[in-house]
């Protein structure tokens, strides 16, 4: 995979394609020709201090246009400025996605034992971020890994039921998934 440049997040577009850009560019692009009438050291620093919350301080790689242009027009109105938004943004769905082949693979020669326990330290940290929806996808792929099976037999049916059994437990012993969806495909 190619590493973005640290001043860059990829920004989900209305459409769900994800591109990658500079906080920069897109804070001129959202402020149009207002961008002009101020101090472009000031959004220059603003956007990167958007930039810094999003990746540092969330964790995040992928952003809405409008989740960022939200946490900017807040930053610009602690200094002062008036900012007004240009139309009704939808409020973002938090949705976190794991990959369980990939956490299979992260178990090493753990197999299931090492497999269980990072899944659950792994729905433990998806659910830190207050997510609507949590995603676990790959289960198929995960299951043969962890069995050795390149056929699906039914033992990969059984350690199939046994994850997401296992996913709905452990979800279902968290405080704060009160509001929080369980997808596993």
């Amino acid at each position: 995979m190619i590493q973005l440049h640290p001043d860059c997040l990829m920004f989900q577009m209305g459409g769900g394609e994800a591109i990658p850009c500079s906080a920069e560019l897109v804070s001129v692009q959202l402020m149009g020709n207002a961008a002009g009438a101020l101090d472009p050291a000031l959004v220059r620093n603003a956007a990167r201090a958007v930039l810094h919350y999003f990746k540092v301080e969330m964790g995040k790689t992928f952003v809405s246009v409008g989740e960022f242009s939200r946490a900017l027009s807040r930053v610009l109105r602690g200094f002062g400025l008036k900012v007004k938004s240009c139309g009704a943004v939808e409020t973002p769905r938090r949705i976190m996605e794991s990959d369980l082949r990939q956490l299979a693979c992260d178990s090493g020669k753990g197999f299931e034992l090492a497999f269980f326990r990072r899944l659950r330290d792994e729905l433990r940290q998806q659910l830190n971020q207050s997510p609507q929806l949590v995603r676990f996808a790959g289960l198929r792929g995960c299951v043969k890994q962890l069995s050795g099976a390149r056929r699906w037999t039914e033992r990969c049916q059984r350690l199939n039921d046994q994850i997401v059994e296992f996913l709905r437990h452990c979800l279902s012993a968290e405080p704060s998934a009160s509001s929080c969806a369980l997808l596993v495909v």
